[in-house]
């Protein structure tokens, strides 16, 4: 790979990584935030579920923008702007200020996942597969060090590392990519002679104000309700009013030319729907145990946040290991057996974490993080195996958009669940009853897999 190649490749790894090393770390840090900002795990949660929201609506936004004004600069425009959120969250006066920040944050590192991949397929032409798997181990390394990473720097510091850590990276990733992105102009029918009116309608304007009101005040309603105890009429009308709004949304989705979220794909390509139905799923499993777990070891078992980032690393390790393997056994198999096992081993670690007792020695929880990691590399391969194989050549890329949107949804479905059921405090009842429900999910995809495989589809 010639030398001006290898620049671009790390100038893109910088930028795409701060997304998923962002949505890891923070949940290291949510038991310290509890502390210093005297709240409850249910409200604290929306550290994470804005950083996630703000990721599901920026990433296909952004997508379009490149189109309209150049990859280069919307990459470029990302790293400052995470730089910008990055220096300032840790000065937050409020709690309110740092979800500022952290959607900001979001917005900015998803500007740069939304066209990094596009810029390495146009740029490098040739050993093209090997440079775009180099970019996928920046995304997956990220996701899978970050819980270590941030045990490290919070045991060391404090939780105002989880952002400054970010400086070097988009500081050094700036430079590389002022230097090494070509420079790329945009289709002058694209910004040329259009209205504020028609970029508002390409954009999809009024969908994404609605999917994101909708979700949010959905999202706020529920757990101000479970956090408080009781339904007053505010938290009610709320909840409906999400409701309402989500409704609206999917009508307009199914009438607007350039929908945000193409609603009327999964209804021409219902296996295409089932792949995704799957990866939401595995998303929720996965993420209930990646942001559950940190939170039950440092409050119920008292375990320091430098040991929690150890404990955790095991399950990045285990995925990053189980992924070349999955690669392989896909290529000869197809992505059903792996999917099956995989489905097998979150049920084996559901119940473990159900059998779970006070007693057990911590390091005990490796087994089920162990169980994870590798179900997570085996489903990552095979479900976007699954994917390319359900989804027509012609709208591969509405698929993948598509794909990493339930993605999102997994994510912010695991964080509702573990705030419902573990309400304002952690504790080891809680964490088993959240077994439980993880079982049954694990179960469901033992079945949908089985019947995949029954129905003669590798």
């Amino acid at each position: 790979m010639k030398n001006r190649n290898r620049l671009l490749l790390i100038a893109v790894g910088l930028g795409v990584l701060l997304n998923p090393l962002n949505s890891s770390m923070i949940s290291i840090a949510l038991t310290r935030l509890q502390e210093v900002y005297q709240l409850d795990y249910t409200a604290v949660s929306w550290v994470v579920f804005a950083f996630y929201i703000a990721s599901s609506v920026a990433q296909p936004v952004m997508g379009k923008a490149s189109d309209l004004f150049g990859r280069r600069r919307i990459f470029l425009a990302g790293l400052v702007v995470a730089f910008a959120a990055s220096m300032l969250a840790p000065f937050s006066p409020g709690f309110g200020w740092l979800i500022v920040c952290r959607i900001i944050q979001s917005i900015g590192t998803s500007m740069m996942v939304a066209v990094g991949m596009a810029i390495v397929r146009i740029h490098i032409k040739e050993n093209q597969a090997a440079a775009l798997s180099v970019l996928s181990v920046f995304l997956s390394g990220a996701a899978a060090v970050g819980p270590f990473i941030g045990g490290v720097i919070i045991g060391w510091w404090d939780w105002e590392a989880v952002f400054w850590v970010n400086i070097p990276f988009t500081a050094a990733g700036f430079v590389l990519a002022w230097r090494s992105i070509p420079a790329d102009r945009p289709e002058e029918s694209a910004v040329n002679g259009r209205s504020l009116a028609h970029w508002l309608e390409i954009m999809d304007v009024k969908g994404i104000v609605l999917f994101a009101a909708g979700l949010t005040a959905l999202l706020l309603g529920v757990l101000s309700f479970e956090s408080s105890g009781g339904a007053a009429s505010w938290q009610i009308l709320t909840a409906l009013g999400g409701l309402t709004l989500l409704a609206v949304f999917v009508i307009h989705e199914l009438r607007t030319a350039s929908p945000f979220i193409p609603l009327r794909t999964f209804a021409r390509y219902p296996a295409m729907t089932r792949v995704n139905v799957e990866y939401m799923l595995v998303n929720v499993l996965y993420y209930a145990l990646f942001f559950g777990l940190p939170s039950y070891l440092q409050a119920v078992r008292e375990v320091s946040v430098f040991q929690t980032g150890i404990l955790m690393l095991s399950l990045g390790l285990c995925s990053l290991v189980a992924a070349p393997f999955a690669g392989r056994w896909v290529d000869r198999s197809g992505p059903g057996p792996a999917l099956l096992l995989s489905a097998l081993l979150m049920t084996f670690g559901s119940l473990w974490l159900v059998m779970l007792n006070g007693s057990w020695p911590v390091a005990s929880i490796c087994i089920a993080l162990a169980a994870f990691g590798i179900s997570n590399g085996l489903s990552g391969v095979g479900l976007q195996a699954a994917l390319f194989q359900s989804s027509p050549k012609e709208i591969i890329g509405v698929a993948s958009g598509v794909f990493n949107t339930s993605r999102y949804f997994g994510t912010i479905l695991s964080s509702l669940l573990t705030g419902l059921i573990m309400g304002g405090q952690f504790s080891s009842g809680g964490l088993r009853r959240l077994a439980v429900v993880l079982t049954a999910i694990a179960l469901l995809l033992i079945f949908l897999n089985r019947q995949r495989l029954r129905a003669g589809l590798r």
